[in-house]
């Protein structure tokens, strides 16, 4: 597998993989999750020209797994990480992210972010994992915070969420 940049020609199938990776939700009881949209055209296009669109690929160059992100309070905020399900356990997210970590240490970041259904196996408890930590409420910064109550009028509170840093 390797990672790369993301191309325009790839964006299309990033759309794929996230619904493909969604699917698997509604076997948690979270069908709205499963059967939410993917992010637009536009928002890919607007990750990769900022240079913050990473694929996993097969050895022909198919991605199968991607990672989004933003530069949000001073950090790299991971916006959305996906797998393919047909490619899944291989430590593709994991590849992804330490990809996206060495990308924020070289800007300069002092953080990685996320946020996540702290009750879904493959999020909250995967990223303590890979030394996420949870950030209490109270102790979002303005960016963190908009991003939640953005998530929260989406919709997305219906289950629990918390954000996540990783100090790098």
């Amino acid at each position: 597998m390797t990672i790369r940049a993301a191309r325009p020609a790839d964006l299309p199938r990033l759309q794929r993989i996230e619904v493909a990776a969604g699917a698997p939700f509604r076997e948690l009881g979270m069908p709205e999750i499963a059967d939410d949209a993917p992010p637009s055209l536009a928002t890919l296009e607007r990750h990769r020209q900022a240079g913050l669109a990473w694929v996993c690929t097969l050895p022909d160059d198919t991605p199968v797994a991607y990672l989004i992100a933003d530069r949000v309070d001073g950090g790299l905020h991971i916006e959305q990480v996906s797998v393919d399900p047909s490619h899944a356990h291989q430590g593709l997210g994991r590849t992804l992210i330490a990809h996206a970590t060495t990308h924020a240490r070289r800007e300069g970041a002092k953080a990685l972010t996320l946020t996540t259904f702290t009750e879904v196996p493959w999020n909250a408890p995967y990223y303590e994992r890979l030394g996420f930590e949870e950030i209490p409420p109270a102790a979002l910064p303005p960016g963190l915070r908009k991003i939640r109550a953005e998530e929260a009028a989406a919709g997305l509170d219906r289950w629990p969420r918390q954000a996540m840093r990783r100090r790098l």
